[in-house]
């Protein structure tokens, strides 16, 4: 019953989005406003399927319905409930489904934000995109990825669960939705870029009207790029937050596109500038949301995040070729359309820092694409292995860091078209200041390397800047001077400072230890006492632990573990955390006692200033929800979308803008 009702909800998403796409095509083409009506009903019958779907395979998975091949491969009797429900998006064909599910909500509610103008070609074109691109994931599951195919089970069968590493840890559940919720969000501005191409109407008003879907999509994959650091902290076991995986990549490449886009973008709100560089940022961003699922799911990459192999490799770089030649090809048939009506007056303005911070952040995703696809292309045209590690984008990105770092402090306060010295040493005193006592303390306090001083000091400058503008936005507006795009932006500024000590800190003033213990045993490492108790062995559900009982400091006792899952080979280390504001104590079994002997092999690192980089998350997030917030003397275009702004005319300043 699963499996069919599942194989139903994915064919009806297949049928309602291919007869959706041909219905509006005809209806744009015939100029018929009656067929583009139809959108909304064709969304919700999207939407539909693709909640039929979810609901039978999570009935699957909650009742162990183990012929459905999905469950078969990757349920389980022993797996704990929250887990059991997070089975779904740990493997290929269920993290597809999820995909389908998030990309039919985001459709709907682009169908019911424009319901009473659904007759406009713009909003025609926005949403025939949109319904192309469901088609897509359905025909992957019907096809390639089909998560209800059945197989025969021999009594008394129970499948393996899903990966140990994925029933560790909590932010399970949350981190793959919110990165999904990121990734697919962009499908949304995305589709108004390929509308506003297609229909030629280049003013700025689909820009207004998608900057809110934008924000939201940017802000969901920041908080699913956190949550994934955070997750492999916990989990993984080597101490690192960010080991430059490919799949990490794969989620950092969007977001650097999409931050960029952010910023460029209100240069052409306000300007009417950067047209061509805008609406490729845009493709380029949703173009790499195909790409990374491509590197996840297609199973060309070794790694912890990686799925297994899979035949929807093909589908997927197809997709993503189409996507860009699509894309290419409207950008230059609109070529002469797109020519802007202003210019740069000056370097010193805030439209020439952020076409400076737009080339930084180009910079930098080209430098991790290089490093992310280079060994794949050398890998298929020499049948060789090549691995490009840390140390490349370590040396690669920092100069890219810290020059962004610099652009933070100095975008904030600049003028649009031109700064004047007086009005810049009168913005930049106090921030200027700030960054002096920062780089003097930190050198005082033992920092060594310019790199490092460096990040502090901008880190500092940054800081005080962002802090600057929402200190005189309160002050003129009271609580509402914290949220519009440009105040909301400022926290955000704040929380990526926080996080750029936070990373500088750790990376500078790691310490770590490793030696033998018998219980009884306590050593002092790096100030704090570690006292080996002993071990116990738990039978859990799903797994056999031994624990290590580590006593940090004469206080609480932390249990680091090694654990045994059935149906899994290797033994699955689980590392214990002693968190704190100044630093955090990371205890790892690194071997356990021999038989007849109860010595263990403790590893200890000392992580300075490892909360901050959630807590610098969290900000980030905060700042997203006010940036998305709307200002209080926000004004909106009338009818932006049927009637776009036109050409040349200046959007009015977000609040607390200088």
């Amino acid at each position: 019953m699963n499996a069919a009702l599942g194989t139903a909800g994915v064919v009806l998403g297949v049928a309602a989005s291919a007869l959706g796409v041909v219905t509006l095509a005809v209806g744009l083409r015939q100029r018929r406003p009656n067929l583009l009506e139809t959108g909304w009903s064709y969304s919700l019958l999207v939407l539909l399927g693709a909640v039929v779907s979810v609901v039978a395979m999570q009935r699957a998975l909650i009742t162990r319905d183990f012929s459905v091949s999905f469950v078969h491969d990757n349920g389980s009797s022993r797996t704990p409930a929250l887990f059991n429900v997070a089975t779904m998006w740990s493997a290929l064909e269920g993290s597809i489904l999820l995909w389908a599910l998030i990309l039919a909500g985001f459709t709907v509610h682009v169908a019911h934000r424009f319901r009473r103008r659904l007759a406009d070609p713009l909003v025609g074109f926005a949403l025939l995109t949109m319904l192309v691109v469901c088609l897509f994931f359905f025909l992957l599951m019907l096809f390639p990825a089909n998560p209800f195919t059945t197989v025969s089970v021999p009594p008394g069968y129970d499948g393996p669960g899903p990966n140990p590493l994925l029933q560790e840890h909590l932010l399970m559940a949350f981190h793959p939705p919110m990165l999904y919720l990121g990734y697919v969000g962009f499908t949304v501005p995305f589709a108004f870029a390929v509308a506003a191409l297609a229909t030629g109407r280049l003013g700025e008003g689909w820009l207004v009207e998608t900057r809110r879907a934008t924000l939201v999509a940017w802000g969901f994959l920041t908080a699913g790029i956190i949550l994934g650091a955070w997750w492999s902290y916990e989990v993984l076991g080597w101490g690192g937050y960010w080991g430059w995986d490919p799949v990490e990549n794969a989620s950092l490449l969007p977001w650097l596109t999409g931050t960029a886009y952010l910023h460029s973008v209100m240069v052409q709100e306000r300007r009417g500038m950067l047209r061509v560089w805008n609406l490729s940022l845009l493709c380029a961003t949703f173009s790499l949301t195909i790409l990374g699922t491509f590197l996840t799911r297609s199973g060309v990459l070794e790694s912890v995040h990686a799925f297994s192999d899979s035949d929807i490799g093909g589908w997927l770089l197809g997709f993503f070729g189409l996507i860009v030649a699509v894309t290419l090809g409207l950008i230059a048939w609109r070529g002469d359309r797109l020519r802007a009506p202003g210019r740069i007056d000056s370097p010193l303005s805030r439209e020439g820092s952020f076409l400076a911070n737009n080339v930084l952040f180009a910079g930098f995703a080209f430098v991790v694409l290089l490093g992310t696809v280079f060994p794949l292309v050398v890998e298929a045209l020499q049948d060789r292995a090549l691995s490009v590690g840390p140390p490349y984008f370590n040396r690669m990105t920092v100069p890219l860091g810290i020059g962004l770092l610099f652009l933070m402090a100095v975008a904030p306060v600049l003028p649009w078209r031109k700064a004047s010295g007086e009005l810049l040493s009168q913005r930049l005193l106090w921030p200027g200041w700030a960054a002096a006592v920062a780089t003097v303390g930190t050198v005082a306090l033992g920092a060594r390397g310019l790199g490092t001083v460096l990040i502090y000091g901008l880190a500092a400058f940054a800081g005080g800047a962002a802090l600057r503008q929402v200190v005189l936005a309160t002050r003129r507006q009271g609580w509402r001077g914290l949220v519009g795009r440009t105040n909301g932006g400022m926290v955000v500024h704040l929380g990526v400072v926080i996080v750029a000590v936070a990373i500088a800190t750790n990376g500078h003033y790691l310490r770590e230890s490793e030696a033998r213990y018998q219980p009884g045993d306590s050593r002092v490492v790096d100030g704090h006492e570690i006292t080996y108790l002993g071990t116990t062995v738990v039978e859990e559900r799903n797994r056999i632990a031994t624990k290590a009982q580590v006593r940090v400091d004469g206080g609480q006792v932390y249990e680091p573990a090694l654990s045994q899952y059935a149906g899994f080979g290797s033994l699955i280390g689980t590392p214990s955390v002693k968190t704190g504001l100044r630093e955090d104590v990371y205890l790892t079994i690194t071997r356990l006692p021999d038989e007849g002997s109860d010595e263990i092999t403790l590893r200890v690192i000392i992580q300075p200033m490892a909360v901050w980089l959630w807590i610098g998350g969290g900000v980030m997030a905060a700042g997203t929800v006010l940036a998305a917030w709307p200002g209080a003397r926000r004004r909106r275009p009338t009818d932006p979308v049927s009637a776009p702004v036109p050409d040349g005319l200046e959007v009015s300043t977000p609040v607390g803008a200088p």
